[in-house]
């Protein structure tokens, strides 16, 4: 693995992690934890610790629900939607103002490429809270015509729910956060949101800019911790009203369990094994960079990764010879590197789980056509991987990896595609999907068949905040962006006047 300089720390970076442990942020204020425990975060490209963070459990959990509720019923019921879509507003612009910063702590805890950070992460993020300010004056309701009496008004309001946990991943840190913050404040919630104990500072940092960008205290806290410990008991508290999570299908069955004990309402966008539909009449100057891009993104850790290549016969050997060209010469490194293509892995959990995978593909008789194995040295570090010689019963085609690894598979249809679609639902998530073809008629027939909450066609990993996001079966349900987020963060309330 080669080694180059790495980009110039940003001053605002270093004064970040200098001091301390990061702190708590509850009703406005940075706070120690309760039991004043802390752990540490690491440095995914050199295995060492960054800084350390303070580690909330219950008691914290309920401060900030206090402080939560208090600005609920206080300082934010008095602030206009006019007034919320300024604070989103200049919230973005602050982010903008402090977008390398941003960026390197991103790539820092993280691992990801720098580049990465810069126009994925933190660009997407920003658009999405300016997405939201819009939407902050557009919330309304309806006069409904009834057949109770001429006399008789109805109308309908949408309200907040209240009190809402929010749970994002390592993935992601900033973007999932603007996910989840976005429609929830636009709507008039207020929030606590849980970092991921693996990647914690981004949230720390935005919280700092949120209270730049005025909002009242209580109306945002961001807590680090643990799952098992402060998760829970978001998702366990009786006045958080509403909890969305995003991460692994395992622990968003466990959510929905713990949520059940005072009905709570629950989002979920959980894990993916999505397929990439190859077809030979597709163009190939897209396909194939657009199949390496839809996999080995982010390192691979994207729940809506296209794991599973589906490549027809006709042009399978091509295809597959190509990507692994690519993919062996895509520079690996230290994320800070400015021409690093793909950094390591988030963490030495990951790791072993991801290697794990690796020698479970090689037991079964896959073929690995570049990397297979990881890479010596200090770090987290597992190069791109292409298996080949795959079988749909095989582990590697059934289970989420979540790391750079793509089982690649023939698929021999002429003239019908029901063989390839039936193979490609053949799985119990249904988050994303993407189709290759120059064919109209093929690329929507294929797209309507699949059982997945997006299909990217000529395309993969498009994003923007005005389209929905979410998914089928085991993927999860309740739709991030768009519109169709606004229904997980408010409640309709029928209102009848008699005027007689």
């Amino acid at each position: 693995m080669a080694q180059t300089a790495k980009i110039t720390l940003d001053p605002r970076v270093e004064a970040f992690l200098a001091g301390g442990p990061k702190k708590l942020f509850i009703g406005g204020e940075f706070v120690a934890s309760a039991s004043g425990k802390t752990f540490d975060t690491i440095d995914p490209a050199t295995g060492e610790a960054i800084t350390s963070v303070y580690e909330a459990d219950a008691i914290d959990v309920d401060l900030a629900v206090q402080a939560a509720e208090k600005a609920f019923a206080t300082d934010w019921a008095k602030v206009t939607p006019s007034e919320r879509g300024r604070m989103l507003w200049k919230l973005a612009d602050l982010m903008e103002e402090h977008a390398e910063a941003l960026a390197q702590l991103e790539t820092i805890d993280n691992g990801k490429p720098i580049t990465h950070a810069r126009f994925a992460d933190v660009a997407l993020a920003i658009d999405h809270f300016r997405y939201y300010a819009g939407w902050s004056t557009k919330l309304a309701g309806e006069v409904i015509n009834n057949s109770a009496g001429r006399n008789m008004l109805t109308y309908t309001r949408r309200e907040p729910i209240g009190v809402v946990g929010q749970i994002i991943p390592w993935n992601f840190p900033l973007l999932l956060a603007a996910w989840k913050l976005g429609a929830a404040l636009a709507t008039g919630n207020v929030v606590i949101l849980k970092s991921a104990e693996q990647t914690p500072l981004s949230a720390i940092y935005l919280a700092e800019l949120i209270q730049q960008a005025g909002f009242p205290d209580g109306v945002v806290n961001i807590i680090t911790g643990y799952g098992p410990t402060a998760g829970a008991a978001i998702t366990n508290h009786p006045r958080i009203r509403k909890v969305a999570f995003t991460g692994s299908t395992e622990v968003g069955k466990l959510i929905m369990q713990q949520a059940a004990g005072n009905l709570k309402r629950v989002s979920l966008e959980l894990g993916g094994k999505s397929p990439n539909i190859i077809f030979p009449d597709a163009d190939f100057s897209r396909a194939i960079p657009g199949a390496l891009m839809g996999i080995f993104f982010n390192q691979g850790q994207v729940c809506c990764a296209g794991s599973r290549l589906f490549v027809h016969k006709k042009v399978y050997d091509n295809v597959l010879a190509d990507m692994t060209s690519y993919a062996a010469k895509m520079k690996q490194g230290n994320g800070l590197d400015e021409s690093t293509e793909i950094g390591p892995l988030v963490s030495s959990e990951q790791f072993e789980r991801v290697t794990g995978y690796l020698q479970k593909g090689h037991e079964e008789g896959a073929t690995s056509l570049t990397g297979g194995a990881p890479l010596e040295g200090p770090g987290y570090f597992v190069p791109p991987t292409i298996f080949a010689d795959v079988n749909e019963r095989m582990t590697i085609a059934r289970e989420e990896i979540f790391g750079p690894v793509v089982a690649a598979m023939p698929f021999d249809d002429e003239e019908q595609v029901a063989d390839v679609i039936r193979r490609a639902n053949d799985t119990e998530y249904g988050l994303a999907a993407g189709v290759w073809t120059t064919d109209l008629r093929k690329a929507h027939k294929v797209a309507h068949a699949l059982e997945a909450g997006t299909v990217w066609v000529n395309c993969y990993n498009a994003l923007d905040a005005a389209v929905p996001f979410g998914g089928y079966k085991q993927s999860g349900y309740g739709r991030e962006m768009g519109s169709y987020a606004l229904d997980l963060y408010t409640q309709v309330k029928a209102v009848w006047v008699n005027l007689d």
